[in-house]
């Protein structure tokens, strides 16, 4: 029996109503890859910090390591990728101390000792809820805090830097919205036309005024490297590019080395904005 037309545009109606209807969940399937256990600790680095304990939106515990410098040094918020926790960017945190700068790197809910599920809204408010904990409970001025987001992390890092006064903003690896990563996927290219375009970096980052630094590998293999191009060309000024040249998604500090560091900490200190 021939299938009619009308059969078929009803499946095919169903198939993206449906896609549609479950996409947040499908999201967030692909989005979080959480880990509880830590690989490692900062002692294992020859590193000392205070571990830190504070809340978010809802009592939500987190938990974060404060590896503080003199006083005057710019303080990284570091805002990890989606999968892991803060133990797996330890060697990342010891770089950026060897440059003269002091690091806040937290977990977002359901990452390593923080409580809760990730959600685009949740972390979010863990973001802000970092900032909040450096500004109201360890007193440092906001004209030194620099949100740097990674990847997922630079979704978090932007709207720090729209919502709260920070000194400058550094995004690395960082994607234009959902939607548009799903249109470079096989599996949701035919519908990505229809999903909300949620982590809408690219809508965002134009609203951020302050000195921005946007960092890509050229040779990303999982966010394209256009991806970056177009969020520093949605930036407002001032703004700087830094191509990462042969790198992919998460090797940017490995294979950037020195130049890469001192890039990033000219830029944090204010001498390269």
């Amino acid at each position: 029996m021939p299938i009619s037309w009308t059969y078929m545009a009803l499946m095919v109606f169903m198939f993206f109503g449906l896609s549609a209807l479950f996409y947040p969940q499908i999201e967030n399937f692909f989005i979080f890859y959480p880990e509880a256990e830590f690989e490692t600790l900062p002692q294992d680095w020859g590193l000392s910090c205070e571990e830190i304990f504070f809340e978010s939106e809802g009592g939500t515990k987190l938990h974060g390591w404060l590896f503080p410098l003199e006083p005057d040094a710019p303080v990284i918020l570091f805002c990890h990728g989606n999968a892991g926790n803060i133990s797996h960017r330890l060697e990342n945190v010891k770089f950026l101390l060897d440059q003269g700068l002091s690091v806040f790197i937290f977990d977002y809910r359901g990452y390593g000792k923080s409580s809760g599920r990730p959600s685009e809204a949740g972390i979010y408010g863990d973001g802000l809820a970092a900032y909040d904990f450096l500004v109201g409970s360890k007193l440092i001025q906001p004209s030194k805090i620099i949100p740097f987001g990674r990847s997922l992390g630079s979704s978090v890092a932007i709207e720090i830097a729209l919502k709260r006064e920070v000194k400058a903003l550094i995004i690395e690896s960082a994607f234009t919205s959902t939607r548009d990563m799903a249109g470079s996927l096989f599996l949701f290219r035919a519908i990505s036309f229809i999903l909300p375009a949620h982590y809408d970096n690219l809508g965002k980052i134009a609203g951020v005024s302050v000195p921005k630094l946007v960092i890509h590998g050229d040779h990303d293999e999982i966010v394209p490297f256009s991806m970056g191009q177009r969020l520093y060309q949605a930036a407002q000024s001032p703004k700087r590019f830094f191509p990462v040249t042969g790198s992919g998604h998460n090797d940017t500090y490995l294979v950037g080395g020195k130049r890469y560091l001192k890039a990033l900490a000219a830029f944090a200190k204010g001498q390269g904005g």
